[in-house]
């Protein structure tokens, strides 16, 4: 039986802290338009508050996800059949991925997460779960290639992407990500990935700045997490969560604003923010069915299904690894 302990392919300092972590926030806050990639939002602190936010009354996508894997496993089943490792990107709390696995009998199961401990407990959850199935946990960051553990190397893969966290990505990434988890997965594989749909603004910014502030809370958890681990001085009192509809870009957008003018140091450097002056720290693409097909065949994946709850509200979308051609 595979170990829930897994492995770790994160590089990180003689303290500890990762070393693509630090160099993202320095140059993000180097900008002028300061920004830092989403998937720093997300150490164990930010991946608790982030659950918490699936369950929120106002954060429709969990729900509606869940609804599609619930109800629609027998189409699953028929579409994927037994026998493949099913790899999953960002596995956080892996609440959504028994749904898929009780229906499709797969031959393994491979986490993937950066932030590591929580990483471990889900999967030995899971793994209590799901007695007979070997479960690899790795701690990686997947948006570079990943090298899968030598025991499922021959297994056929199932990427599983839920949660439209593709989405946080501006496409030119996005795309880059998509060929990157085809060069993880191999020749052969499949790709199951939640997506979004476009929707009207009220209930789109209401997802993402909830009423009892849980967003707020994760999007700040960032800069509680630059000060304890790059010794920052950030006053987390002169910021606010900010979260508004991007209409030209079809996304919503969250920022952390400056509530005044003030300076403060991130390892050793220093750096200042004006009033009303953010930090651009999450995009949320929502998409329709041509966007989301495009997405897909710029990073080498043809879809092939795909499932909507019955309120219209969300996508999971299967697909498979494209062969390269040389002309149309």
């Amino acid at each position: 039986m595979a170990s829930s302990q897994g492995l770790s392919l994160v590089e990180k300092d003689e303290d500890g802290i990762s070393r693509d972590f630090r160099e993202a926030v320095l140059a993000g806050l180097s900008e002028t338009q300061k920004a830092i990639p989403a998937r720093w939002l997300y150490d164990d602190a930010g991946s608790q508050l982030f659950e918490d936010i699936t369950k929120l009354p106002e954060y429709y996508p969990t729900r509606a996800e869940t609804e599609i894997l619930t109800e629609r496993g027998a189409e699953f089943a028929s579409a994927i059949g037994p026998g493949r490792a099913v790899v999953e990107f960002g596995s956080g709390s892996s609440v959504k991925t028994p749904l898929l696995l009780e229906n499709i009998e797969p031959a393994a199961y491979v986490p993937l997460d950066i932030a590591g401990d929580f990483l471990r407990v889900s999967a030995a959850e899971l793994s209590a779960k799901f007695p007979g199935l070997p479960v690899y946990p790795v701690e990686a960051d997947f948006m570079r290639r990943v090298i899968l553990p030598n025991d499922i190397e021959q297994i056929p893969k199932l990427g599983f992407f839920p949660g439209s966290t593709i989405g946080n990505m501006v496409p030119r990434t996005a795309v880059d990500l998509l060929r990157t988890m085809r060069e993880t997965l191999g020749e052969g594989s499949q790709l199951l990935i939640g997506m979004d749909l476009i929707k009207a603004p009220e209930i789109l910014e209401a997802a993402y700045d909830d009423a009892a502030k849980v967003t707020a809370d994760f999007n700040l958890n960032l800069a509680r997490r630059i000060n304890r681990e790059l010794d920052g001085s950030i006053d987390l009192e002169k910021l606010s969560h900010i979260a508004r509809w991007n209409d030209d870009y079809a996304r919503i957008e969250m920022h952390l604003q400056a509530n005044e003018d003030f300076d403060f140091t991130v390892a050793g450097q220093r750096f200042a923010m004006k009033a009303g002056e953010t930090i651009h720290t999450e995009n949320s693409h929502k998409f329709d069915r041509r966007s989301s097909n495009i997405l897909l065949l710029a990073g080498g994946w043809a879809p092939v299904s795909r499932w909507t709850d019955e309120q219209g509200r969300f996508s999971l979308i299967l697909a498979e690894a494209s062969i390269p051609r040389s002309a149309p």
